[in-house]
């Protein structure tokens, strides 16, 4: 009796462990992504969305006109007129850190450890942990506009055909665009630097030293970028976004809009850009686009997506 006993004891325990497994998997397949869509604006204009397609607003704390977002070492950081830099964990919660300028911050990226912000005359900033800034030497009094990190090379572009490199986000070398200005964003993504500017303007180099001019098929002035699904995409003016899948030959789509486009990021299986009087597009395909409802009607400057 006591075996039998014993026996029945070891099946039900082992029921009850076998139970507890398939608990513990059931809720780990569950488990949804974290990924985060972020969109900064005029008049501290900050929403959020996990998908792109419903946005809520979140408290930023100031009405300076932001204008770029960044994530690293586990931070949000966003950048704004007037010095202003804001970072947070969770994009729900903001708070403000001291930039050590007044100059307006234009872009700010993150790489090698390391943030970098630029802005209004010459202004470089750096930072590891986004609370803590340091103000580098960029050798220019231009308007900085655009900053990335590619190849072991900063770069930063700006104001009257201005381009900087750099090894270590410290010491700046003026670089030549051959007459072109590209006064808006660079971005480095399948081992190509692509910088965008006025009237249709499209450089690309490899090592951020040497430049090529490229056909975008446009005159609008050409405002920003990103790389993801194996495909460049660029917005700018009057609703127009192009596509490349190496960065050199670009086709024109149709957004549905005719509002200035500001920026565009890409994550979640999913293209969003933003602009003119609360404009947010989305696309699965980067070639048809569906207008969301942002509940602003401020100017969006960046959207950004963190994984």
């Amino acid at each position: 009796m006591k075996k039998i006993l014993h026996l029945i004891l070891i099946s039900l325990f082992s029921l009850t462990v076998n139970s507890c497994a398939k608990k513990s998997d059931d809720s780990s397949s569950s488990t949804t992504s974290s990924g985060l869509f972020v969109a900064v604006g005029a008049a501290g204009t900050l929403l959020t969305s996990s998908d792109g397609t419903t946005w809520t607003t979140q408290t930023s704390g100031t009405s300076n006109n932001l204008r770029a977002v960044a994530y690293g070492n586990s931070t949000l950081v966003v950048v704004g007129f007037s010095g202003t830099i804001l970072t947070s964990s969770d994009g729900t919660t903001w708070t403000s850190r001291t930039s050590g300028t007044s100059n307006n911050l234009g872009n700010i990226t993150y790489g090698n450890s390391t943030f970098v912000a630029v802005g209004n005359s010459g202004t470089i900033l750096t930072s590891s942990d986004g609370t803590t800034w340091t103000s580098k030497t960029s050798g220019t009094s231009e308007d900085l506009w655009g900053v990335t990190y590619g190849n072991s090379t900063w770069v930063t572009t700006g104001d009257n055909e201005t381009i900087l490199t750099s090894s270590d986000g410290t010491t700046w070398t003026s670089r030549t665009t051959s007459g072109a200005t590209v006064n808006s964003e660079v971005i480095y993504a399948n081992s190509t630097f692509v910088a965008l500017g006025v009237s249709g303007t499209i450089l690309t180099s490899s090592d951020g030293i040497t430049w090529t001019s490229r056909t975008s098929g446009t005159t609008e002035h050409l405002l920003a970028g990103i790389y993801g699904s194996n495909t460049f995409v660029v917005v700018g003016w009057s609703g127009t976004i192009l596509t490349s899948s190496d960065g050199t030959t670009w086709t024109s789509k149709t957004p549905g809009t005719s509002q200035d486009l500001w920026e565009v990021t890409y994550g979640n299986s999913t293209w969003v850009t933003v602009g003119e009087s609360g404009t947010i597009l989305t696309s699965s395909d980067a070639t048809t686009w569906t207008s969301r409802t942002s509940g602003t009607s401020e100017t969006f400057r960046r959207v950004f997506y963190k994984e």
